[in-house]
């Protein structure tokens, strides 16, 4: 918990800056690689986060990663200041408090559908509008498909959870009749 409210507070200060400079989806972006990279090289994940190595070792490395990857100045600036400050290990907290700001600056709500089969590129596009509808904001919707649902759907809104899968009712089935028994 503690983490996650110190990587909203340099969250917060980093999109701040970059909505002064009208950059923060493009910051947005060159966070998100960054955070790939340490996803997807555990070595360097390492060497960041190993208090072993030096401050100064680590910004020249941070330097070089910055210039190859064409990671713009205040983006640079940020990640430089989260190696000083030992902060890097919040990357990933930072991208996800980050985002959040920037949907609702952006007036975008991010919706997970899971459904037992495939949706139809149609039933998708119908899906979509009635949930921007609903929210009265433009959805970003991932589909994933989850055999064990058995039929129906499962909609994550935020925290909130919409399941008319027909594995909850056959659930709900049970339950009542484990009642009435």
């Amino acid at each position: 918990m503690i983490s996650k409210n110190i990587a909203g507070r340099y969250a917060k200060a980093f999109f701040k800056a970059a909505v002064e400079e009208n950059i923060f989806q493009q910051c947005y972006g060159e966070l998100a690689i960054f955070s790939d990279t340490i996803n997807k090289n555990e070595n360097l994940r390492e060497f960041l986060l190993n208090p072993v190595f030096s401050r100064e070792d680590k910004k020249a490395v941070m330097e070089a990663l910055i210039t190859k990857s064409g990671i713009g100045r205040l983006s640079g600036a940020f990640l430089k200041l989260l190696v000083d400050k030992r902060r890097i290990a919040l990357i990933h907290e930072i991208l996800d408090s980050y985002r959040d700001m920037m949907d609702k600056k952006l007036g975008v709500i991010r919706v997970t559908v899971k459904t037992a089969s495939p949706l139809s590129k149609e039933l998708s596009d119908q899906l979509k509008g009635a949930l921007e509808k609903k929210t009265q904001r433009r959805v970003e919707m991932a589909v994933a498909e989850d055999p064990s649902l058995l039929g129906g759907l499962v909609v994550r809104i935020g925290n909130t959870y919409y399941d008319g899968s027909v594995k909850a009712q056959l659930n709900d089935i049970r339950n009542l009749l484990g009642k009435e028994i």
